[in-house]
């Protein structure tokens, strides 16, 4: 077992089960936001005595919560006897076994994860950009959400289970019970069967209106047929170069002219849907403010927003999938998506187009099979060289659709460029129009897993040769 993928459902809760998951979701916001005022208490008291210890990790914050849910700050009554005397009953926080009580503590390691980040932000160890000290959640800005990780007893039986009861379309979770799914289990019952998988936790999440799950498992490797064969390490041939773009999508092509794959119909789900859009949010902006008709109004437009989200991720996972099962050496621009942006022109097709979304599946999905990726310097003038006598056209525009050069070469830009991002790997840096940036990212990615590699909780990839179907509907991330 040397992977972590997830594997998500849509829930199908009677009345009952909504309430008892909105009470779990209200328990981990009060518990995330307790952690941090405990925190800020803690920092304030720090001023006058220097030796005041501040809990700053989830195991720490994990310890001071439970110790500050029993006491009389949590909660007390008030008794009166006969005679009229009073008298304190210390109960703590009356509710906390109405609830399963791991979503405290994954709370309370959330904020902790959330101040390591914001300390590794202000001393230089954390890349990209500036952390802030974490905030407290608010119950309508968040996304509801709690996470439950899964315990074995001493019997061996788990705490989380799918298809349990003799039903198969239904998640056991502890302090739940039986949950029922809309989608099919089969290939994550098979997994666990098999013992290909182990459960880690599930999150569950409530988005436009709907409650989904998301159960983590580490999993084996793909079966051996799904894994590239190795080549030789003298062997520099088998590059595919993949140029995106607005008009084409993609366009994969090797370094001797030859074209593999075009895309050129991408769905375009944010711009198609563009009027309705545009409808919903008006219909938002003239509701007014706190009433129920605008919640109502900003309930249509998230899930709005949610099914445009899972077309763009659907097509991503189509395309990618024909790549990586029929490629093994793969060519890739590192796209300064963030700097596009800021054309306004193409910024709304830009972020439609879902580019950088498309370079991270791309990775760990080729890295799933074996496969390599090597990633083109950001200034490497792919579109402006010629693949034929490589030189550099510098007064290409970006209408310019057809790339000519004085050598008498023409083809068509995009082809052009997948030809150039082909023979990437085998120029040599001293060759190259300019040096590889060590920021973003070097020259090649090896995209082989080694031991300890690909623990970023994301997709689920085939078990087995007979599997050769990708799921990539709402039941699955791939």
């Amino acid at each position: 077992m040397s992977r972590h993928t997830a594997f998500r459902y849509c829930l199908d809760p009677t009345v009952e089960q909504q309430q008892a998951l909105v009470r779990h979701v209200g328990a981990a916001r009060f518990a995330f936001n307790k952690s941090l005022h405990l925190v800020q208490t803690a920092l304030d008291q720090r001023k006058t005595d220097p030796d005041r210890p501040v809990p700053w990790t989830g195991f720490s914050l994990i310890n001071a919560f439970n110790e500050w849910k029993k006491t009389e700050a949590a909660g007390r009554v008030i008794t009166v006897d006969p005679d009229g005397v009073a008298e304190i009953k210390v109960t703590g926080l009356a509710w906390r076994n109405e609830v399963c009580q791991q979503v405290f503590e994954e709370a309370a390691v959330d904020c902790g994860r959330a101040l390591t980040a914001f300390s590794d932000s202000r001393t230089g160890k954390r890349r990209g950009k500036k952390v802030g000290f974490p905030r407290f959640k608010k119950k309508n800005t968040t996304t509801p959400s709690f996470r439950i990780r899964n315990k074995t007893a001493r019997s061996g039986r788990t705490a989380i289970r799918v298809g349990d009861n003799g039903i198969a379309r239904s998640v056991t979770l502890p302090g739940l019970g039986t949950i029922r799914v809309r989608e099919d289990t089969r290939r994550l019952r098979r997994l666990l069967a098999n013992g290909r998988a182990k459960i880690l936790y599930t999150t569950i999440t409530c988005k436009a209106g709907r409650w989904q799950i998301s159960v983590t498992i580490q999993a084996a490797d793909l079966h051996p047929t799904r894994h590239h064969a190795p080549r030789p390490a003298d062997d520099d041939s088998g590059w595919v170069g993949i140029d995106l773009g607005l008009s084409a999508f993609l366009v994969a092509a090797t370094a001797d002219g030859s074209e593999l794959a075009r895309v050129d119909n991408p769905p375009k789900p944010l711009n198609s849907r563009l009027r309705k859009q545009r409808r919903l949010a008006k219909a938002l902006s003239r509701k007014q403010k706190g009433s129920i008709n605008r919640k109502a109004a900003a309930a249509a437009l998230g899930r709005h927003h949610h099914h445009i989200a899972n077309i763009r991720r659907h097509f991503l996972h189509q395309v990618i999938n024909r790549l990586v099962n029929t490629h093994d050496r793969l060519v890739i621009e590192d796209l300064n998506v963030a700097g596009m942006l800021g054309n306004h022109h193409l910024a709304r097709a830009i972020s439609d187009a879902g580019w950088a979304e498309f370079a991270r599946m791309l990775r760990y999905k080729q890295q799933w099979r074996s496969g390599t990726i090597s990633t083109a310097d950001r200034w490497y003038p792919s579109s402006k060289r010629c693949s034929a006598c490589t030189a550099v056209n510098t007064g290409l525009a970006l209408a310019d659709r057809m790339f000519a050069c004085g050598c008498g070469f023409r083809a068509d830009r995009d082809h052009n460029a997948a030809v150039n991002l082909a023979a990437w790997p085998s120029i040599p840096p001293e060759d190259s129009p300019r040096s590889p940036d060590p920021q973003a990212g070097g020259r090649v990615t090896n995209a082989r897993r080694r031991e300890g590699t690909d623990r970023h909780p994301h997709g689920a990839g085939e078990t087995g040769p007979n599997d050769a179907r990708t799921d990539v509907h709402a039941t699955q991330v791939a």
